[in-house]
């Protein structure tokens, strides 16, 4: 018995080691190990150097439908239901590995800067899983993209497809033009 708490608890571990790897913050590691708060915060500090950011999660669902939050929503969240599909793990582990593909995918992009932090895809996961979101199927390009749940969706369009009037004229953009 003792030999089982062991391992329980040194996988609760390697799992919050993973996820402060990845940029979770400590109360998506409350959420999703059974450590206690003062555990994850030293091992939090023992990885970073610092002490975990202090704040509220995101909570709104509009950051998700705005033009490029949406499109990197959308290919994480995709991933992320193909993994489900197999069914072969833990939530949790579907959603660590469906955030490391992302990041591989990102890392490809011109910027690859990743706009979807791994608090921001965990919410995203529990937002679709509350059915506060759905994904609506874009009438051009068939993809499909993350949208508010039971919104109307039959003439839908996406950000990639019809991009807004400023898409892309972020002032990161304005300074890569200038350098070149």
């Amino acid at each position: 018995m003792a030999d089982r708490s062991l391992l329980g608890e040194m996988r609760q571990i390697q799992l919050a080691i993973e996820l402060i790897e990845l940029g979770a913050r400590l109360q998506v590691l409350e959420t999703e190990t059974s450590l206690s708060r003062g555990r994850l915060i030293k091992l939090y500090k023992e990885i970073h150097g610092v002490s975990p950011p202090k704040g509220m999660l995101p909570f709104s669902t509009d950051w998700f439908v705005t033009w490029l939050p949406n499109i990197h929503s959308s290919l994480f969240y995709n991933i992320y239901e193909s993994l489900s599909l197999l069914g072969t793990e833990t939530r949790m582990a579907t959603m660590v590995k469906a955030y490391r593909l992302y990041l591989e995918q990102v890392s490809m992009l011109e910027d690859r800067e990743p706009v979807l932090g791994l608090t921001r895809a965990w919410t995203l996961v529990r937002f679709f899983q509350s059915g506060m979101m759905q994904l609506s199927v874009c009438r051009r390009c068939g993809g499909r993209f993350v949208a508010h749940a039971h919104s109307i969706d039959h003439d839908y369009v996406c950000g990639i497809c019809q991009p807004p009037s400023r898409a892309g004229k972020t002032r990161k953009a304005a300074q890569r033009a200038k350098r070149t």
